[in-house]
């Protein structure tokens, strides 16, 4: 391994690191959240695993999906849904530049390419564990100040696919 190489490595970690200081954009409206992508990508495997395991897909797939699904964000920012009406983000550029010279990172391209189209088994079960993640906060939210979680729930369960991530999603 060339010592360049390394250095960049050593980079992409001391990077990586920031996603526990970087608070997710939902923090604007809900300014007592204290939601981080490191927090949230970390909950987002756990249930991918979990998942991954009810719908019988590969777990290993599912979870490197999961953990990484949102790193890109450490270069783009977490834009909120009225955010994207008015932004241009290349999450692809972003996750391209992060992984094109860390060992291993074609494989971890070609994955996270694979998670953005959401076709393949695992790719939709880790989109799923996302949702559920933010169907998970939002009921966090509610114990410290009441507004329409029915509403907000019932917009995110319809975006679920998987018949585990739905019968999960109904006991929240």
């Amino acid at each position: 391994m060339r010592k360049n190489n390394l250095k960049t490595i050593v980079n992409f970690l001391y990077e990586v690191g920031t996603a526990k200081n970087i608070v997710r954009s939902h923090h604007q409206v809900i300014n007592w959240s204290n939601d981080t992508i490191a927090s949230h990508s970390f909950r987002v495997a756990i249930i991918g695993l979990i998942l991954a395991e009810m719908e019988k897909a590969d777990q290993d797939k599912v979870v490197k999906m999961c953990l990484l699904h949102d790193l890109a964000e450490l270069r783009t920012g977490d834009a909120n849904f009225v955010n994207k009406f008015y932004r241009v983000e290349s999450e692809e550029k972003a996750i391209y530049d992060q992984w094109k010279e860390i060992v291993g990172g074609k494989k971890i391209i070609f994955l996270l390419k694979e998670y953005n189209k959401k076709k393949s088994k695992e790719a939709i079960i880790a989109k799923d564990a996302d949702i559920l993640d933010q169907i998970f906060l939002q009921k966090e939210y509610l114990s410290h100040r009441p507004y329409d979680f029915k509403k907000w729930h019932t917009n995110h369960e319809k975006k679920l696919k998987t018949k585990s991530g739905l019968k999960i999603a109904r006991l929240v």
